[in-house]
């Protein structure tokens, strides 16, 4: 019978790269393993494609398969037409077997290595973290302050001290490994299988007793409170790290920790960005003209404040370190004032004609003015 062009058993093209090439087998693979494909040639396909791919994936062989086809391979072709059961010159690379045996479950091992193989599940394991968002005042973000949380947590059993049960002792039926090792048959041999044990759970060890008060677990919940100093100068989005005060971890493991996710809300009159804080300031006409000080209000207290005669709705004064402090490095930002400057909407009559009075102000010296002026 007349072998079919190995790329087309692949159903790949001549220019297809080696990742295309193993792609397709390991695709073939998995659909026409006669262990688990109930087609009525799916071992025969199954042979076609793994010959196929013993050629395509060794550079040079592909190399002479090009060149001569099949007549290059008269005694076949490295041995990938020999024998169903065997690997006789055949060679996977780097394909993932675990992706063509993922069907049989468990692990996998021969005399040429280990696929798959399950870890026991006594090892050691930290307990989950926590995320707790906290809501603060504005102030308590800026000056930093004490909260209790309450929570409720997995903490270790004490009365088993987080093992589970009493008299503890090794499991005879994994013999404290925490796994159970079978063969298995499939077409490439014989294969040792590897399974968690289920009389243990894996833990390798079983106990006389189940300790009744968190019923083998090892674990139980409880509600606390717990005090924690939130540092000042936080901001919505920051974090802040408890450790060791998470759930209880597995098998003597380390516990999580928390993390407290800050939302601070927003105040009445100031406006933060970072570390510097912002106030729209409200001034009088009279202000905004002459000049003079003012009361304004900081985070740290009611301050006097000069404004410059000739100011305008928009105008920015700083002063300087009345910001927030750093959570990190504790330095002070700057405090920003905007001044709006607001029109007067009932006057009386002598402050009416003072207004006209100043109408009659010249603005010829108005820089303003003077580059509209050529337009009247």
């Amino acid at each position: 019978m007349n072998k079919r062009d190995y790329y087309e058993v692949l159903g790949v093209s001549k220019d297809a790269s080696e990742a295309e090439i193993k792609s397709a087998f390991r695709k073939l693979a998995k659909k026409y393993h006669p262990d688990v494909s109930k087609e009525p040639d799916a071992a025969e396909k199954f042979k076609e494609a793994q010959e196929a791919y013993s050629v395509l994936s060794d550079a040079t062989k592909r190399k002479q398969y090009d060149q001569f086809g099949h007549a290059a391979f008269s005694g076949g072709a490295g041995g990938a037409g020999g024998s169903y059961g065997g690997f006789s010159g055949f060679d996977f690379g780097d394909i993932n077997l675990d992706d063509i045996f993922d069907m049989f479950g468990g692990g996998f091992s021969s005399g040429f290595g280990s696929f798959g193989g399950r870890r026991s599940s006594n090892r050691k394991q930290k307990g989950p973290d926590r995320v707790i968002q906290i809501d603060l005042d504005f102030e308590e973000a800026v000056f930093g302050c004490k909260k209790t949380i309450n929570l409720t947590l997995n903490e270790k059993c004490s009365d088993c001290n987080g093992e589970g049960g009493h008299g503890s002792k090794t499991c005879d039926k994994c013999h404290g490994s925490g796994t159970i090792t079978g063969q298995q048959q499939t077409l490439f041999g014989s294969f040792m299988t590897r399974t968690t044990c289920d009389k243990c759970g894996g833990s390798g060890t079983i106990f006389e007793d189940t300790c009744k008060t968190c019923r083998g677990t090892g674990r139980i919940k409880k509600n606390k409170d717990i005090e924690v100093t939130i540092p000042a100068g936080v901001d919505t989005g920051n974090q802040l790290r408890i450790s060791g005060k998470g759930e209880a971890g597995v098998n003597g493991g380390p516990n999580g920790d928390i993390y407290l996710e800050f939302y601070v809300r927003k105040h009445p009159i100031f406006e933060r960005d970072g570390n510097d804080i912002y106030l729209d300031m409200p001034i009088t006409i009279t202000d905004a003209v002459l000049g003079g000080k003012i009361d304004v209000p900081t985070l740290y207290g009611t301050v006097k404040v000069s404004v410059p005669a000739g100011s305008l709705s928009g105008d920015k004064l700083r002063i300087k370190g009345k910001g927030i402090s750093d959570v990190n490095s504790g330095r002070k930002g700057d405090m920003f004032i905007i001044l709006n400057v607001i029109t007067p909407k009932k006057l009386s009559r002598d402050q009416k004609k003072l207004f006209e009075s100043l109408a009659k102000t010249n603005l010829d010296d108005s820089k303003e003015f003077d580059r509209i002026k050529k337009y009247l």
